[in-house]
């Protein structure tokens, strides 16, 4: 049996996880899944309808009393042994990551484990470290206090592209600060998350406390607008969002998004241009295939070292190697699906029929051996124009568009010219110009001559429609708990 076989009868287990049992059927129909190399049909999965979203909110309040009372050193504990089973089989979510989101070994190794681990130990550590404050009183009557307490049961709904590490950057606070979670992962990349469910009974997470349920949109407008949950946390798109906020208005329920991108990288010529044109390929179209909310597809370049810079990046995106998701060798791995594949062509043909730009490199579908699967190659567009629908719309595909620019204040311009502030990389080897530049720009993340690590002590979110609340360090703690002010009479 080859090792896409084996993880398909063992380790894709199609269904929900409702109160720590595992159920296979459902009122919200089914879905077919097929594997985002080949094309071919995997499994068929239930998907969840509005009767599992109720029962998964009922187990979850069910459980919130116990799991908030539980003394810190078990829950602390608890969540270590959790990094511990993640890290331990890192091999197996890795293989599942392949099938499931078409997520190469080389990156799911990190992303499906190492990453998870991580953000588990950190948020660990934080369970017996969430204080209040004594405030000074007014006068000699009153003895006043403020504790932070968790929300309740917190509805988690995540994209499809990095799973395992949405996971962490959410549940790990949540359950840390003495939430119980309702997770509602893409219905097109479920298993992993499934998986994880499992494993959180395995090591002794009581029933109830983390629960899952695959599904689409019928899902969707069940869980976030139910008066049983108490905080939505959500990653995905901007018109999603929208649609939450609506639903959730209705209960009142707070909601923090954590959304697309358009991010720009700057690359000045002064900066080390092998490692910035290195980098920029990283961090774009070599992470997860463009499929990345943080991507840096938006390069713009410095007239004097523009062409050199073009030049670099299609030879750095020709040679990565485009290959199926379980080849260990694989960097640019496949789209997630049939559609979103046909949309990111589609995207591509319409800027080369607008005439106004150079495709460089790529463009089409990949052919021969992975015919069959959903592969666009690396594409590289020169010279877009800053307001055209390429330069300004998330595209989630292996695809970077490069304009040049003249003086640090055009680029600072053209990288704040978006709807979108999620990200932003500059590449310069003035001390100066690195600290006016990475101040100057609209986004919640800025790197300078360095890739965004995803460590778990780093507080990560955007500005404008990147949305709001962050993820990572003591404010993604901070964002899953709310204050309480409590007066003793003397």
């Amino acid at each position: 049996m080859n090792q896409n076989n084996h993880v398909t009868q063992t380790l894709l287990k199609p269904g929900m996880w409702i109160g720590g049992q595992h159920r296979e059927t459902s009122d919200g129909g089914q879905q077919q899944h097929y594997d985002p190399s080949t094309g071919q049909l995997l499994v068929t999965t239930p998907l969840a309808g509005k009767r599992e979203v109720d029962e998964a909110v009922q187990a979850a309040r069910a459980a919130f009393p116990a799991w908030q009372k539980m003394p810190a050193p078990e829950r602390r504990q608890l969540l270590l042994n959790i990094a511990d089973r993640i890290e331990a089989e890192a091999d197996n979510f890795a293989a599942i990551g392949a099938l499931d989101a078409g997520t190469p070994l080389m990156v799911g190794a990190a992303l499906s484990a190492a990453v998870p681990a991580d953000w588990f130990r950190y948020y660990a550590g934080w369970v017996d470290k969430i204080e209040g404050v004594v405030p000074a009183s007014y006068n000699c009557s009153t003895f006043n206090y403020v504790r932070r307490v968790p929300f309740g049961v917190v509805a988690i709904i995540t994209a499809y592209n990095a799973p395992m590490a949405f996971i962490a950057m959410k549940v790990a606070p949540a359950l840390a600060a003495g939430n119980t979670v309702v997770i509602k992962p893409s219905e097109l990349a479920p298993f992993s998350v499934l998986r994880f469910a499992e494993l959180c009974k395995e090591i002794g997470i009581p029933d109830g406390v983390v629960n899952v349920i695959p599904g689409g949109i019928e899902a969707g407008h069940a869980i976030v607008s139910h008066s049983g949950v108490d905080r939505i946390s959500f990653t995905g798109g901007d018109r999603t969002a929208k649609a939450i906020m609506a639903s959730a208005a209705q209960n009142l329920t707070p909601v923090s998004f954590e959304l697309g991108g358009k991010s720009a990288a700057l690359i000045f010529d002064d900066a080390n241009l092998e490692q910035a044109i290195g980098l920029s390929i990283q961090g774009s179209i070599g992470l997860l295939s463009g499929q990345a909310c943080i991507a840096g597809a938006r390069i713009l370049a410095q007239r004097g070292v523009y062409e050199k810079v073009v030049d670099g990046l299609e030879g750095m995106a020709n040679a990565l190697p485009v290959g199926v998701a379980s080849n260990a060798n694989t960097v640019i791995g496949p789209i997630i699906n049939e559609h979103h594949f046909q949309r990111i062509l589609g995207v591509i043909k319409q800027e080369q029929n607008t005439g106004s730009s150079r495709l460089i490199c790529g463009g089409k579908r990949v052919g021969g051996d992975l015919e069959g699967g959903y592969f666009i190659a690396p594409t590289v567009f020169a010279d877009v124009l800053p307001s055209s629908s390429i330069a300004q719309n998330e595209i989630f595909g292996p695809v970077i568009t490069v304009t040049p620019f003249d003086t640090e204040e055009e680029a600072i311009a053209l990288a704040n010219n978006s709807v979108y502030g999620l990200a932003g990389y500059v590449h310069t080897e003035s001390l100066g110009r690195a600290h006016r530049v990475a101040q100057s720009i609209e986004a919640g993340l800025v790197t300078v001559n360095t890739p965004y690590p995803v460590t778990a002590n780093i507080p990560f979110g955007g500005f404008k429609q990147s949305g709001f609340g962050r993820e990572g360090g003591q404010d993604g703690i901070l964002e899953m708990t709310h204050t309480q002010s409590i007066l003793m009479g003397i």
